[in-house]
C-alpha cells in the first residue's frame, strides 16, 4: 500500500475510458489505411513505431479479464 492508502492496482483502475481514446486518438495518425485490401496479413515486421502506454494496456486487459 501507498500513502495514500490505495494499492498500485487500484489506482490503475483510475485510468479512464476518456485517457484511453485520447490515447487512441494520439495513435490514429499512425494508421495508414491502404487505397487496396491486401489479401495476404501484414507480416509483425511491418508493424513498428506505436507505443501503446502502460496505462492503456491495463485498463483494457482488465477490461478483457485477462
Amino acid at each position: 500500500m501507498t500513502n495514500s492508502g490505495r494499492s498500485p492496482a487500484s489506482r490503475d483502475l483510475e485510468f479512464t475510458l476518456a485517457q484511453l481514446r485520447g490515447d487512441c486518438v494520439r495513435m490514429a495518425p499512425h494508421w495508414t489505411v491502404p487505397a487496396t485490401v491486401a489479401d495476404a496479413p501484414v507480416s509483425p515486421s511491418r508493424i513498428h513505431g506505436v507505443v501503446v502506454p502502460a496505462a492503456s494496456v491495463r485498463l483494457v486487459r482488465g477490461m478483457t479479464g485477462g
